[in-house]
């Protein structure tokens, strides 16, 4: 009897999550540059990670009805997705040499992509919020050069870095409890309800 993994794609639109598809992702863009790209076992392993804390923290793409990590899989968009590094000598703090770092560079399908703001700092909350359940003192997130709006995007999320690494927490969106929904931005490019899934 053949039973499927329950990494699997449903069809031939996505590839398995226990499979490494090089044609199928992003190729490492300039944040990964300097840093030890991962490949193969080591890429699935914090992907299928990542899926996890994406489905517990509710990020997803609401433009495609599915979990973040999901457009890794996505044969459709196969420049789109997450591609990670581990970080050669963190460079601020005084303990930066022991602290074990993981670059996550989002590529998003367009350049004008409209929810890039939400997702990739979705995606921080996600990853540093459930800190526990990874090796990473930090996981770093930055948006690729293509989209149109990433140097204020990633400016962002260095602001969320510093403050997460001062406080030990993770910021608010509002300067309040919550923060937006993926996909779901209000004016000020936050959900309108107070509850987070981040």
């Amino acid at each position: 009897m053949n039973i499927p993994s329950p990494f699997s794609g449903d069809d031939a639109t996505f590839d398995d999550y226990d499979a490494f598809v090089p044609e199928s992702i992003p190729d490492p863009g300039r944040y990964l540059a300097e840093h030890d790209v991962l490949t193969g076992r080591d890429h699935l392993a914090v992907h299928q990670l990542t899926r996890t804390l994406f489905d517990e923290r509710g990020v997803y793409d609401m433009t495609f009805g599915y979990n973040l990590a999901r457009l890794n899989l996505d044969v459709r968009h196969p420049d789109a997705g997450y591609r990670y590094a581990r970080e050669r000598g963190a460079t601020d703090g005084p303990d930066a040499g022991d602290r074990r770092v993981l670059v996550a560079e989002f590529t998003p399908t367009t350049e004008f992509c409209p929810q890039s703001t939400t997702l990739a700092k979705g995606s921080f909350r996600a990853w540093n919020g459930l800190a526990d359940r990874h090796e990473y003192d930090l996981v770093r997130v930055r948006v690729d050069e293509m989209h149109h709006e990433s140097g204020v995007i990633n400016e962002e999320l260095r602001d969320h870095e510093a403050r997460y690494l001062e406080s030990g927490e993770l910021p608010d969106e509002r300067g309040g409890a919550g923060g937006g929904q993926a996909g779901v931005p209000d004016e000020a490019g936050y959900a309108e309800e107070p509850e987070t899934p981040f």
